[in-house]
């Protein structure tokens, strides 16, 4: 990896950190709900979007620079399993059992299957 290709990957990182703030912010101004429908929200759509690239960039669509500026660098910063992972936790803490296992069983799912689905599309592309 060359030093440009570093630094443009950490961009886009802090770029898709940026992101994840503003659409956090957003929706849980809309939602204003005690179960953390953002961060869910992020996931899906990072989850898809990163299976898409891959299904894409397994095509040979795409430069492997592209793909990890893009993937890692992006798509790395955009989701974010560790928010996920404690507001399962916190879930837990409030004694809200069910909310917190569907909600941490329903990440990995859900996150998966949408991840397989845009390998899939991007696979046929």
């Amino acid at each position: 990896m060359t030093p440009w290709l570093f630094l443009v990957i950490a961009a886009a990182g802090g770029v898709g950190a940026a992101l994840r703030f503003v659409i956090g912010g957003i929706v849980t101004g809309w939602t204003r709900r005690p179960f953390p429908v953002a961060t869910a929200l992020i996931n899906l759509t990072g989850s898809f979007a990163l299976g898409l690239l891959t299904g894409v960039a397994g095509n040979g669509w795409l430069a492997p620079e592209v793909t990890a500026i893009v993937g890692v660098g992006l798509l790395g910063g955009y989701t974010t399993f560790s928010t996920a992972s404690v507001e399962t936790v916190r879930l837990a803490q409030e004694r809200r059992y069910g909310a917190a296992l569907g909600y941490g069983l329903g990440n990995l799912v859900a996150c998966s299957a949408v991840a397989l689905l845009g390998i899939w599309l991007g696979s046929l592309a």
